[in-house]
């Protein structure tokens, strides 16, 4: 029998229960379109992450303290506070390294004469605008001169600066409070948006470290040092000479493990899309369910209709079909609804993602072997679960399947 008469047959049969046919595809339409999305949110997120972490500076080298083994017992970041000025100090005469700023922050609260806003201030170096490419939107940022007298003197994040002043306003030359200091301001960085750790950096302050160490939190060690690679090409030989320099400088063994940990801008979106990544193969095997469930769904519409078509099997067989025929009918049948349905299901899949996407700004990028590989699942639960069915079908005795009432 062609292949076009066989196509035909498995449409009128699929079309004279049109609503028990829908119900069947709407197993796969569901399982295919919940995939599609997931899928697509946990890319679009893993983008996003991507992103916003190489805006940061795709050159740049951060310096953390910690991870150092003592007894046995190993610390992670921040375990060990042994970053000290003086670290950032000898790091600037790499030839691998453009620029070097030291960063210390605390949480402080801001007044400005009625107005106040608790944010966090961070203490750095004058490269801190090179290392982060982040340009002023009004004023200037501190100088060396600032740096060395620990001057009281802050650069304000746009978010705090429309808080504390209003939208679109100059607060350079106005003054501030910080705890019991009275502090000038000097400029205001441009809008920078928020991290891939989810930090909003509009949301911050910037002042000297060394005013931030003596005047405003009092510590006496760097929370991380930030560095800039002089190439993007040269990122990976810039921090072995980061860690080479450092272990000279922190007088460290041969052998013995780092006190301190360095990170590259691949580190952190590899640390930050692993736990994407997972979460996303997650929440695609949930969905699978779906297309398990309605796999099963077809299988029992297939014996539903095996057995209602138990003369017509038996007349077919009886005429000259052969068992073959009758296998190929059903599993055609079967394969129909799946690929139907996948087909509908993916299209659900991307207007849901892009619903999501328009409704809770949530970037969302569907990837074609997504799509390509939610398809060919769905074609084969069509096959995989119609066999049965089929085989059943076949296997009828044609004079049994005439009595059949």
């Amino acid at each position: 029998m062609s292949i076009l008469m066989t196509l035909r047959i498995a449409l009128k049969a699929l079309a004279r229960n049109k609503m028990r046919t829908s119900l069947t595809m709407l197993g796969m339409i569901i399982g295919v379109g919940a995939v599609i999305t997931m899928v697509a949110l946990g890319e679009g997120a893993q983008s996003a992450i991507e992103d916003q972490i190489r805006a940061a500076g795709t050159n740049m080298v951060t310096i953390y303290p910690g991870s150092f083994t003592v007894g046995g017992a190993h610390g992670g970041a921040g375990s060990s506070s042994r970053l000290t000025p003086a670290d950032a100090e000898v790091l600037r005469s790499l030839p691998e390294i453009s620029y070097v700023t030291e960063n210390v922050s605390t949480r402080q609260q801001i007044i400005a004469s009625n107005q106040n806003w608790n944010t966090s201030i961070v203490g750095a170096g004058v490269d801190f605008p090179m290392v982060k490419s982040w340009p002023m939107k009004y004023g200037t940022f501190f100088t060396e001169q600032d740096v060395q007298a620990s001057g009281k003197v802050i650069a304000l994040g746009a978010n705090v600066s429309t808080t504390l002043f209003g939208e679109d306003v100059d607060p350079t030359g106005q003054q501030v409070r910080v705890r019991n200091h009275v502090v000038r301001v000097i400029g205001v960085m441009a809008s920078k948006g928020s991290t891939g750790m989810g930090q909003n950096q509009d949301d911050q302050a910037f002042m000297p470290y060394t005013t931030v160490m003596k005047k405003i939190s009092g510590n006496r060690f760097l929370n991380s040092i930030l560095a800039s690679a002089a190439s993007g090409d040269d990122i990976l030989f810039a921090a072995e000479a980061v860690k080479t320099r450092l272990r000279v400088q922190h007088e460290i063994a041969p052998g013995a493990d780092d006190d301190f940990m360095v990170w590259t801008a691949d580190d952190m979106v590899a640390m930050r899309t692993q736990t994407t990544d997972t979460l996303t193969s997650l929440l695609a095997a949930i969905a699978g369910v779906s297309l398990l469930v309605g796999g099963i769904g077809i299988m029992n519409i297939m014996l539903v209709s095996v057995t209602e078509r138990t003369r017509e099997i038996g007349l077919r067989l009886a005429v000259g079909a052969k068992g073959a025929d009758v296998l190929y009918q059903f599993l055609v049948e079967a394969l129909l609804i799946s690929l139907v349905g996948g087909g509908l299901g993916i299209a659900f899949g991307f207007g849901t993602a892009e619903f999501v996407k328009w409704y809770r700004d949530w970037p969302a990028v569907v990837p074609t072997d997504a799509v390509l590989l939610a398809f060919g699942v769905a074609a084969g639960i069509g096959v995989f679960f119609g066999y049965y069915p089929a085989r059943v079908a076949s296997a009828l005795d044609p004079i049994e399947a005439l009595r059949f009432e």
